[in-house]
């Protein structure tokens, strides 16, 4: 019943932006936290920026001044903005709903979206 379904990512120039999106349905949305994940080809999946119900943020060091995190829960959505993006950002994005028992019994995960950024 749980389903996140993701949007915006695809193809940009080195230095460009782009706002990746995830709709959630079967949640409370305003009571959990939201996380955006990433995995580039051969790599680990890595968490990127995580966002609180209360709204306070955390970063990877490697996107921390150029990504932010936000909510819409009017819209039951999480965003990801990605400015000054660089090759190395390139990688498939996942947005993810952590485990939060009893209201959430596992991880949940989008289907995600390519972020392909050129050289």
């Amino acid at each position: 019943q749980v389903q996140l379904v993701e949007s915006g990512g695809g193809l940009v120039q080195a230095g460009g932006s782009l706002r990746l999106s995830c709709a959630a349905s079967g949640i409370i949305f305003s009571s959990n936290a939201m996380n955006w994940y990433r995995q580039a080809p051969g790599k680990q999946r890595e968490l990127v920026a995580s966002i609180r119900s209360g709204g306070s943020t955390n970063y990877a060091d490697s996107v921390k001044g150029r990504f932010t995190i936000s909510r819409d829960n009017a819209k039951d959505t999480v965003y990801l903005q990605m400015n000054s993006l660089k090759p190395e950002d390139t990688a498939v994005y996942y947005c993810n709903v952590p485990r939060r028992l009893p209201f959430v019994a596992r991880d949940y995960w989008g289907q995600g979206t390519q972020v392909t950024v050129s050289s």
